[in-house]
């Protein structure tokens, strides 16, 4: 129970520090949409239309200090200002029509990347110096090509040459959002390519580092112990030397599962899926700051929440993290 207390308080505090950085570099970055937008007209807006777009836009006249006691106040109320990119629409809004997106496909894909991946680098690092090592360069290949490049060239294939998957979009503009048949089988369609891409560049390095732990583990002395006592090999691969190696990978996954939230923005950006990942990027061309300040505040929770479920569950799993 202390260990979990004092990364508890590790975390309150971390969080803290995220949410006062994020209030705070939006500030001190130069120029605003405002300012901007005043600039296209040279000088040829009236101070009262002038005073009018920064009041439009929310720029405030208080104190630093002020602002830094409003912006929590904000934060608790579930306030996070208009959007400029999609205005008069609240950035909670905003957030609300994108997130779901992004969590359904981004998490899925988080998770069959982690279980094809880990599966195939168990049986491989415990058939280590067989066949199936010719998997490693193979996966390590295709993890390491760009992202966005072979986002595209999935495109080209099987969405202009073969024309079996639609070009962009998350959903036929024919269907009705909603949970009926017609729009869940159209989503699942239109996501298939983007997942994937997520997929396939994702199992690369949850294999070989799983293959490297339990390469590791299967030349420890209690896996030898367990052999030598006549267990099954399955029950050997499994209970012993498996349970052990995945612990670093699990911390691994909690940390993906945590930026989940804010999506893969490439992906997204080359399929032009409604999804967190694009609203970002649309954010940041139009400077629009409380939208970014939004995302980046769901992001930053959200891994924190991650990682400290992972350290709840690391603690149990793991009698040694019990014993420090």
């Amino acid at each position: 129970m202390r260990v979990l207390l004092r990364r508890a308080v590790f975390y309150v505090i971390t969080a803290w520090a995220a949410i006062s950085l994020n209030f705070l570099l939006p500030r001190i970055m130069p120029g605003s949409p405002a300012d901007a937008l005043i600039a296209k007209f040279h000088g040829k807006l009236s101070p009262q239309a002038i005073e009018a777009l920064r009041v439009l836009f929310g720029q405030s006249d208080a104190s630093l200090w002020q602002q830094y006691l409003d912006y929590w106040r904000n934060l608790f109320s579930g306030n996070f200002g208009i959007s400029y990119a999609y205005y008069p629409t609240p950035v909670a809004d905003v957030l609300a029509s994108s997130i779901g997106w992004t969590l359904i496909l981004i998490s899925v894909c988080t998770v069959l990347g982690f279980v094809i991946g880990t599966g195939l680098g168990m049986i491989v690092g415990w058939k280590r110096g067989s066949w199936l090592d010719g998997l490693i360069p193979v996966t390590t290949l295709l993890s390491s090509i760009p992202y966005f490049w072979f986002a595209i060239c999935v495109v080209l294939i099987f969405s202009i040459i073969l024309r079996w998957f639609p070009l962009s979009g998350g959903y036929s503009v024919t269907e009705t959002i909603g949970l009926n048949w017609g729009f869940i089988g159209s989503s699942v369609y239109y996501a298939t390519l983007p997942a994937l891409t997520i997929v396939v560049a994702s199992i690369g390095g949850w294999l070989i580092g799983m293959r490297n732990m339990m390469v590791t583990t299967v030349s420890e002395d209690y896996v030898r112990l367990a052999e030598a006592k006549g267990l099954s090999k399955r029950r050997v691969m499994y209970t012993y030397a498996a349970r052990n190696a995945i612990l670093p990978s699990f911390s691994s996954f909690a940390m993906s599962l945590g930026f989940v939230v804010g999506g893969s923005i490439v992906t997204e950006v080359v399929f032009n899926y409604p999804g967190i990942g694009t609203v970002l990027f649309k954010a940041a061309q139009a400077q629009d700051y409380p939208l970014m300040q939004g995302i980046f505040l769901v992001i930053t929770i959200t891994v924190l929440i991650a990682n400290m479920l992972a350290d709840i569950l690391y603690v149990f799993l793991d009698p040694r993290t019990r014993e420090g």
